[in-house]
């Protein structure tokens, strides 16, 4: 039976479920999920304010851009300091340490820094009432301001994230006297993932009625879960008289613009909560008449123990499709 004849399984109210809408079903052209697991959408129309969290900016942005944001948090405040405290007058702040005479400015810069960070060397200190009241603000906008940097320092560190690794291509491959669609999943941390579970949903674009729309088909799997995940797991949907990718092609998929989206989900015993990673596969990223290769290693050290050979993840040889397969 080929795809096109197979009954739809997703109705109207189903792809709205699935949370892409079905205008968009209908107009959406490109991908709909890039392979970092982003989806490949863009909210225009929002203000600022009504788009903007500092908080969840602050725990999404890479590593390198929160301390860079930190940083430049407390330099400018420090600079910002500095200019109160100029303003305080020529005299607000009393200094023996030697050659700082003619840097003012650097002078309350640096007395700002001590300030905030509760150092205090005692070199310069603030002289009259408007300059000791700046320092007792500066000393709460200090504490208030580090606890905060503080606290999200440890949220970004506690913040349950799974850090999955998926075959760079999906395969078409035989199996058991048919074909299947393949492709390899693996946990890159040294902690445990338990009752990890897989979910993959077909899509692709076809004419109901004269109107070309995106339909989505989800696909049965050979096993959707796994109660542990120490190596890796293929992730096999047998292509069988009943699925909707029997009578597909390399071609046929380009053409109906296809793609394969995958989520993965288990629990972290490490933190105690569940975590999740999506990434998806377009034709362009499937091989065709090839499997992965075997890359389990046995190790004779303290008995004999299972070993994986990473270098070998996405490695595939060629593997013949019969003609007649899943025709």
């Amino acid at each position: 039976m080929a795809a096109q004849d197979i009954p739809v399984t997703v109705n109207e109210q189903d792809l709205r479920d699935l949370g892409f809408g079905a205008v968009v079903s209908r107009a959406t052209q490109g991908r709909l999920v890039n392979r970092d697991g982003s989806f490949n959408v863009e909210r225009r129309g929002l203000r600022f304010g009504q788009s903007f969290s500092p908080y969840h900016f602050m725990l999404t942005i890479p590593w390198w851009q929160f301390f860079g944001v930190a940083a430049v948090w407390y330099l400018l405040a420090n600079a910002a300091f500095a200019l109160g405290y100029l303003a305080c007058g020529p005299n607000a702040l009393g200094s023996e340490t030697v050659g700082m005479e003619h840097h003012t400015f650097l002078r309350a810069f640096f007395f700002s820094v001590q300030t905030l960070s509760t150092i205090g060397y005692g070199h310069v200190v603030p002289v009259g009432i408007p300059a000791n009241a700046l320092v007792t603000f500066e000393s709460v906008v200090g504490l208030l301001g580090f606890a905060i940097i503080t606290g999200l320092l440890f949220a970004r560190f506690s913040r349950p994230t799974a850090r999955m690794l998926f075959s760079s291509h999906a395969v078409i491959a035989p199996y058991h006297g048919m074909t299947a669609f393949e492709f390899r999943a693996a946990n890159a941390r040294r902690n445990e993932l338990i009752d990890v579970s897989a979910r993959v949903l077909f899509t692709k674009f076809e004419t109901v009625d004269g109107v070309r729309t995106r339909r989505y088909y989800p696909l049965s799997l050979e096993r959707e879960r796994v109660t542990f995940l120490p190596l890796t797991w293929t992730v096999v949907h047998p292509i069988d008289e009943r699925s909707p990718m029997r009578g597909e092609s390399m071609e046929s998929l380009r053409e109906s613009q296809a793609e394969f989206i995958v989520l993965l989900s288990g629990f972290d015993e490490t933190v105690a909560a569940t975590v999740q990673q999506r990434t998806s596969y377009t034709p362009d990223e499937i091989r065709w008449g090839a499997h992965f290769v075997n890359a389990f290693l046995l190790l004779a050290t303290k008995g004999t123990k299972v070993a994986f050979d990473m270098h070998k993840f996405d490695a595939t040889e060629p593997a013949p499709l019969h003609a007649s397969l899943n025709r």
